[in-house]
Order: C-alpha cells, then sequence, then structure tokens
C-alpha cells in the first residue's frame, strides 16, 4: 500500500513548475500527505467528497492558483490515485473507485474554481473599500485622501473608473480599466457612459447606472460580456457604488471591474472536463443524472449494450478497443442529432436520452437510427472490426423518482433484447 510521504512525493512531483512561492518543497509535501490521505480515504468510500473541495481550497490558499495545477491534480487523481488503490486493474470494486474519481475530480475542479473567485472577489472588495474610504476622507483632509486615492487608482490591477452624477459622463479611469474596454485612456474621460461601452454592451447595466444616478439605489454589482472595438470578448465583473457627501447628497459614482475572462474560460472547461467522457467525449454518469433530474417529461431512453466487445479487446488490444468505442461514441451522437443526449455510462454502456418524446413511435425509430449507424464496420488500427447492440427502452411521463428502478428496468430490457438477439432461430 503506497504511504503517505511517497503519495506525496508524486503528487508533488505532478504539481512540479507551478508556482507556490509562499512553500518549499518540504512544506508542499507535508501539505500534500494530509490531503493525498483524505481523497484516498474518498476513493475507498470512508470519507465524504467534500475532501476534494477541501483539497482545491487549500492548493489556492497556498498560491497554487495556474489552470494546471487543476488539470494536472485531476489527472492523478482520476488516474494515478485509482491505480494506488486498484494496482492490478482485476479489483473487485474498481469501478465504484473510477466512479467515485470522477465525482472527486468534479468536486476538485468546482472547488478549486469557486476558491479562485473567492480569492478576486476579496482583492476586489479591499480595493472598493479603499477606494471609498479614500474617497470620502476627501471631504475632510482633501490633499492627503486625494494623493491616497490617486495611488491606489493609477497603480491597481483592478479597473476602476468614476462618474459624475450631473450628466453621467465619465470623469476618469485608471489603465486597467481601460485596457479591458480596449479603449486608449485618454479618449474615455467626457464622454458618456453610453458612448464608451457602445450600443451592443449597455444592456442590463445601463438600467442599473439610470438607478444609480437618480439615487434609487446605493450600489449594484453584476458579470457582463463586454465586446471590444477590435471584436474581442472580455469577461468584467463590475461593482458600482454612489460615492456621498456629508449631507448625503451624491457626488459621483466609482465602479470597480475585474477581468475574469480566463476564469470564466477556466470554469467552462473545468465544468465540461468534469462532465464529459475523456475518451469519447460524450456526457459522463455525472452530466447525463443531472440532466435526466431535469428533463421536461414524457422522457425516452435508449440503453445500449455492445455485442461482443470483451472479445475486441481480448483479440485486439484495448488501444484498438478504445478507437472502437471513439467511433461509436461519434456514430451514436449522429444518429441521436439533435435532439438525443448521448452519455457512455462506463466501459460499453451507452444511453441516449430525449425529452418531451410524446409518443413510442419516436423511441422505435431513434433505436433502428442508433442500431443503424452501428451496422458498417469500424476501420481501426488497419483492421476492419464489426459490432452491434442490444437496446433497452423506456418511456416515462414524469421526471423519476427513483433513478436506481429505471436504470434496472432498461438493464432488463437491454439484457432480454441481448438473449433474443442471440436465441438459435426455429424453422417451422
Amino acid at each position: 500500500m503506497v504511504g503517505s510521504y511517497e503519495l506525496a512525493v508524486r503528487w508533488a512531483g505532478v504539481l512540479d513548475g507551478v508556482v507556490a512561492p509562499t512553500l518549499t518543497r518540504t512544506q508542499i509535501e507535508a501539505l500534500l500527505a494530509g490531503l493525498g490521505e483524505e481523497l484516498l480515504a474518498a476513493l475507498r468510500g470512508t470519507a465524504g467528497i467534500d475532501a476534494a473541495r477541501l483539497a482545491a481550497s487549500t492548493l489556492v490558499a497556498v498560491n497554487y492558483r495556474d489552470e494546471a495545477a487543476v488539470s494536472r491534480s485531476v489527472a492523478f487523481i482520476c488516474r494515478d490515485m485509482v491505480a494506488m488503490l486498484c494496482p492490478t486493474g482485476t479489483e473487485p470494486d474498481l469501478d465504484r473507485i473510477r466512479d467515485r474519481a470522477i465525482t472527486l475530480a468534479a468536486e476538485f475542479a468546482a472547488g478549486f474554481t469557486a476558491a479562485l473567485r473567492t480569492a478576486a472577489l476579496t482583492e476586489q472588495e479591499v480595493t472598493l473599500a479603499a477606494a471609498l474610504a479614500a474617497a470620502q476622507e476627501a471631504q475632510a483632509q482633501r490633499q492627503l485622501s486625494e494623493a491616497r486615492f490617486a495611488a491606489i487608482f493609477a497603480g491597481a490591477s483592478v479597473g476602476i473608473g468614476t462618474i459624475d452624477v450631473t450628466n453621467g459622463t465619465v470623469l476618469d479611469v485608471n489603465t486597467a480599466l481601460a485596457e479591458m474596454l480596449g479603449v486608449p485612456v485618454a479618449q474615455i474621460p467626457g464622454r458618456s457612459v453610453a458612448d464608451v461601452l457602445g450600443v451592443a454592451n449597455i444592456g442590463h447595466a445601463y438600467a442599473q447606472f439610470e438607478q444609480l444616478l437618480a439615487g434609487r439605489i446605493d450600489r449594484f454589482r453584476l458579470e457582463t460580456l463586454h465586446t471590444r472595438p477590435d471584436g474581442g470578448l472580455t469577461v468584467i465583473d463590475l461593482s458600482m457604488s454612489a460615492v456621498h457627501d456629508a449631507e448625503g447628497r451624491v457626488r459621483f459614482l466609482v465602479g470597480v471591474a475585474v477581468d475574469i475572462t480566463e476564469r470564466k474560460a477556466l470554469s467552462d472547461r473545468l465544468w465540461h472536463d468534469a462532465h464529459h467522457d475523456s475518451l469519447t467525449g460524450l456526457a459522463n454518469r455525472v452530466l447525463f443524472f443531472d440532466r435526466l433530474s431535469r428533463a421536461t417529461p414524457p422522457i425516452g431512453l435508449c440503453y445500449l449494450d455492445l455485442d461482443g466487445f470483451k472479445e475486441v479487446n481480448d483479440r485486439h488490444g484495448h488501444t484498438v478497443g478504445d478507437q472502437v468505442l471513439a467511433v461509436v461514441a461519434r456514430r451514436l451522437r449522429t444518429a441521436a442529432s439533435p435532439e438525443g443526449l448521448v452519455a457512455r455510462l462506463g466501459g460499453d454502456e451507452f444511453i441516449v436520452l430525449i425529452e418531451n418524446c410524446t409518443v413510442g413511435e419516436d423511441l422505435v425509430d431513434l433505436s433502428a437510427r442508433l442500431l443503424a449507424g452501428l451496422t458498417e464496420p469500424i476501420i481501426a488500427a488497419g483492421q476492419s472490426i464489426s459490432v452491434g447492440a442490444s437496446i433497452g427502452t423506456a418511456l416515462i411521463d414524469r421526471s423519476p423518482d427513483a433513478v436506481d428502478d429505471l436504470m434496472q428496468t432498461l438493464d432488463t430490457a437491454m439484457y432480454r433484447n441481448k438473449s433474443a438477439r442471440h436465441r438459435p432461430r426455429q424453422h417451422l
């Protein structure tokens, strides 16, 4: 059995090159030893899956904030840790541990994204608080506070801008905000907010601006997609606040913006990786059961099991078997298009879900299309390989309460189909 120290050394090696300036290598290994033991316990089922979110947030806390830390750790959980617990690949609980690893990987990715967002928003709130404090202090200590505000304004890594409440024009912006908007700093002051943002970018934010200017609200915060003049897109987390004088009148508006384009892309990529099968690109079990729980009835389901796929692996090897599965996935996706969601549940088992499947004939037609898509031989590694499939179907008129019972019914129908397909024919 792999010990805590060996596990930590392996994980630290996987993360090698991802900068974590607050820790030495010895400290990293000590940290990873504890986290690794918790993750292994979660894979065994003796600890909860919240160990994955804890591990992710801990890595972010010690400055592992590069996307490589996520992709490498997710691969380490799904591949290396599973191999540590199931070194021969024949252990009876291998499939359970693999499924558990997928769930842990999804939780790790979600935890990493949430921790990154919290860290970025903390910086944003600190900057906004400093800007507001400096602006308010200007009433009593104008020269000193203006110098402080100018330093924060010019040097902040987040975007800052101020707006005149009397006419809605921009008073000033710093370099960071101008770069987010894709407009030179010198071209922004004196223009209206609508003119700076452009018609395509006003949307909901403009309505909030109007309420701020009218004094109906004191602040707002939203996430907005900004189209730059060069056609590029920037995702911005924007906070706007009204600054009041001693009599309570609004003197000007101050906004703080954070460019979250890369973080949003990373979040989307992590979500996709955590909800899709790495071999075929199809939806995995996590995404399928989530979609099933939210599907609009009537719901049509086709459960497929490839016939003779074990023989393909035994005769041609797992590399060829993986190529066959990838081709099967593409054909099933084509056959189920456009209305069907195709998922790989594991091994050679696939399932197709259709929402608003109003008549049984639709399901029969889909089954025929799926089987027809597998009739042509598959060329893999220069060899022609034929595969078939057995299908079990179900049409349900309401969202399923007992998913396990539903899957058992589909499984039984599929094996009944498989038995019928392989029963010797009687000639009359």
